[in-house]
């Protein structure tokens, strides 16, 4: 029985954490619940989407009234812990979540 491939370094993934919150990256390794991503964007505040798979699929309705962080570099490394979930993004959903721009406090 052949092993599936749980991710693609190159493409962009909506990844959940418990008490991290929700971001938009690529996945280096998966190793337990502890996560490496590359080209990271936390994503604090969103209106237009339910959930992480509607982000994944749809990205959101709303870009005006997101907040997001500003997006790492494909060389900057990332560990986040308390993984719960991951979904492949569509070419649309990155679309709108780069529309969004970056949120300074």
């Amino acid at each position: 029985m052949a092993t599936q491939k749980l991710f693609e370094k190159d493409k962009f993934y909506i990844i959940r954490a418990d008490k991290a919150g929700m971001f938009m990256g690529k996945i280096d390794f998966v190793n337990g619940s502890q996560i490496g991503v590359r080209s990271l964007r936390r994503l604090y505040y969103w209106k237009g989407a339910l959930d992480a798979t509607q982000l994944a699929k749809c990205g959101v309705s709303q870009p005006k009234s997101c907040k997001f962080s500003e997006q790492l570099d494909d060389t900057d490394l990332s560990v986040i812990n308390n993984l719960i979930e991951f979904h492949p993004m569509t070419d649309d959903a990155i679309k709108s979540i780069n529309s969004v721009p970056a949120w300074k406090n």
